[in-house]
């Protein structure tokens, strides 16, 4: 009975001393200050934020940072901050185990470039709205018209595929939203006028316009033409 007693005993101890240990640890580690800040960029598009900027938005309200201890900074609210930049698609804010308050940020993907009687910005790949960089200009399809009476992630769908497509991207550079939510595009090299309709069928009806595109070239009949229209999911129907 004894030999159990002691057992219970030596491992009772144990238990305090690793949980001793732990709460040291916890406590040295809650009372680590901030040595400095490090922004990391992720994804393709990492051109339109620079780290000074992003900096800035960790340290505005923390302006000693370097004087604050760990447990007293609301990274909750510092990373609520950080993603409201209007060029952030998401950002992740932590502290590292050596003191480095850090920022991973994921810019958003711009995918068309609207002018109006506002002004400039950009759409991004999820149809909202994204503010000019200072620091990149992006090549995206131009975007005129009555963007407000198009779903914005159809239009957005539109304007993915265009990008993401290397024939598209190089061959369609513009689109105006008519009033109905039908779409017109435009040829970077040719003066015909695309009728691209509303956005339904959207993938088959590029895949139609690369298929005539192809076809025309082979004929060098493209130049005859005024108006292509992209309608009819089964037909191209070109004007001369």
């Amino acid at each position: 009975m004894k030999y159990f007693t002691w057992i219970n005993i030596r491992l009772a101890m144990m238990i305090a001393v690793i949980i001793g240990l732990f709460s040291f640890t916890s406590y040295r580690n809650e009372r680590r200050k901030i040595k400095k800040t490090e922004v990391v960029f992720v994804g393709e598009n990492t051109l339109f934020l620079k780290p000074e900027m992003v900096n800035k938005l960790l340290i505005e309200k923390n302006k000693e940072l370097k004087t604050i201890n760990k447990v007293d900074l609301d990274l909750r609210e510092l990373e609520k901050s950080v993603n409201k930049q209007e060029m952030i698609q998401k950002a992740d804010v932590f502290v590292s185990v050596d003191g480095v308050l850090k920022a991973v940020v994921k810019q958003k993907t711009p995918v068309g470039r609207v002018f109006d009687e506002t002004g400039s910005f950009y759409i991004d790949c999820e149809g909202n709205k994204m503010p000019l960089s200072e620091n990149y200009t992006a090549r995206v399809p131009l975007v005129s018209g009555e963007i407000n009476v198009v779903n914005k992630e159809k239009l957005s769908e539109v304007l993915k595929m265009i990008t993401q497509d290397d024939f598209l991207k190089k061959n369609i550079i513009g689109l105006q939203v008519l009033p109905d939510g039908s779409l017109i595009m435009e040829n970077r090299n040719y003066d015909f006028q695309i009728d691209f309709g509303r956005t339904i069928n959207i993938e088959k009806k590029f895949k139609n316009y690369k298929a005539f595109f192809q076809k025309a070239v082979s004929d060098s009949t493209l130049n005859k033409y005024k108006r292509i229209n992209l309608k009819f999911t089964k037909q191209v129907v070109c004007i001369k």
